[in-house]
């Protein structure tokens, strides 16, 4: 992507989720605008594709499932009672609310999203399901409301390719961390060189397609935060959810899914 300033592509992304927190994306007869595009087919048939089982889709309330996912990061943290837990980007609070059940009353799961009118609904969906273990902060990814230390596991879902600072956030999600804690999302990466007609396209970034970052940059950016045990494991079967992101375009041909995992080392 041409250089633009941090501050410009942040805009563009929170106008974006702006409106799709603003327009229920699981409404009948509305076609979903995810994270990801705004694809002709419906949610739950994208829904399969995301790896969540259809008990975890029942679970959460209604309204916080907003198609806006590229994976389940739920499988792979290996959550556990009691610990503190943090969604980078929480968007309606799916995530949360799910992880808010495997830590049980004893933990507790914080989401940070920059988007006001995605922490009013999520902080909505959080009274509408009695979660009194879930919170929600107004916040960058890149300058987290968080303490030093405090927390167990970080998960995220398609999010951070959307930042233009992603060393930030992964400095910030090391310092957040205790020690011994892990990292376990999901996001997009790059596979391929975009075309610079799709690379420079802002809209193809709030898309979750034009932010994309190798599994090297990934992984140098990791360990210059502090990273270590560091796994990066692509989804080829992805692809297909990806493809309907832009139709049109074969996005799918250079970005896929992918777990990313890390952890703090002990001190």
């Amino acid at each position: 992507m041409e250089k633009k300033h941090p501050d410009e592509i942040r805009t563009v992304v929170r106008k974006k989720y702006g409106e799709v927190a603003k327009n229920d994306p699981t409404g009948c007869c509305t076609p979903i605008s995810s994270c990801c595009g705004e694809p002709a087919t419906s949610l739950e048939n994208l829904d399969p594709l995301t790896g969540y089982s259809p008990e975890e889709l029942s679970l959460a309330p209604e309204g916080s499932h907003m198609g806006l996912g590229c994976g389940n990061p739920q499988a792979i943290a290996a959550l556990k009672p009691g610990e503190t837990v943090l969604d980078l980007g929480s968007g309606g609070g799916f995530d949360c609310f799910l992880a808010a059940r495997q830590v049980g009353e004893t933990g507790q799961v914080i989401g940070v999203d920059m988007t006001a009118d995605m922490i009013a609904k999520a902080r909505e969906n959080a009274l509408k399901g009695d979660y009194s273990n879930v919170e929600f902060r107004l916040g960058e990814i890149e300058h987290l409301p968080v303490a030093d230390a405090s927390v167990d596991v970080i998960i995220s879902n398609c999010v951070i390719n959307l930042s233009p600072e992603k060393l930030d956030v992964f400095r910030e999600a090391y310092r957040i961390l205790k020690p011994g804690g892990r990292l376990a999302i999901s996001d997009v990466v790059a596979t391929a060189p975009l075309p610079p007609e799709l690379k420079n396209d802002l809209d193809l970034l709030s898309a979750c397609v034009s932010g994309a970052a190798t599994i090297a940059e990934i992984t140098e950016m990791l360990q210059e935060a502090g990273f270590q045990n560091i796994e990066i494991q692509t989804k080829d079967e992805s692809r297909e959810l990806i493809s309907h992101w832009v139709p049109g375009k074969n996005v799918q041909d250079y970005i896929v899914s992918a777990t990313i995992e890390a952890i703090k080392p002990q001190e």
